[in-house]
């Protein structure tokens, strides 16, 4: 995904980068010995990469001029941009939109980098945090 938005884009699709799943599939090729050796009952071990792989495919946050649309693993949510008051920033992890009644919503994918992108694309109703670091300077 590139850093800046051009004019042009309509939508924006934030999610886990896919090459997550290497370490998964290695994960499961090393559990392999233990499942063949160990008994079927340890076939259940397979469950931790496959729900890995799921989630790393599953989740994402769409993102446009009119909503944004979240995807967990059991879940979607959409989101108007009326609906957004603010946004939370964490040091690590992904940002959280905060609705009304202090409600959070995570945003999955969407880390502080993206933070430009996201301003662009909402239209004006979130101010781009380094556009501000930039004036105050």
């Amino acid at each position: 995904m590139t850093e800046s938005a051009p004019s042009s884009v309509q939508r924006v699709i934030f999610r886990a980068p896919t090459t997550g799943l290497l370490p998964v599939g290695f994960l499961a090729l090393c559990e392999t010995p233990v499942v063949a050796t160990a008994g079927p009952v340890f076939t259940l071990l397979y469950l931790v990469p496959i729900g890995l792989a799921a989630w790393i495919l599953r989740t994402r946050t769409v993102v446009d001029s009119e909503q944004l649309r979240t995807r967990s693993l059991f879940g979607a949510r959409t989101l108007a941009w009326a609906d957004i008051r603010s946004l939370k920033l964490p040091r690590r992890g992904w940002v959280n939109a905060v609705l009304a009644g202090d409600e959070l919503a995570p945003l999955p994918g969407v880390r502080t980098r993206h933070l430009p992108m996201l301003a662009a694309l909402s239209g004006g109703r979130l101010a781009d945090p380094n556009a501000a670091a930039e004036d105050a300077e």
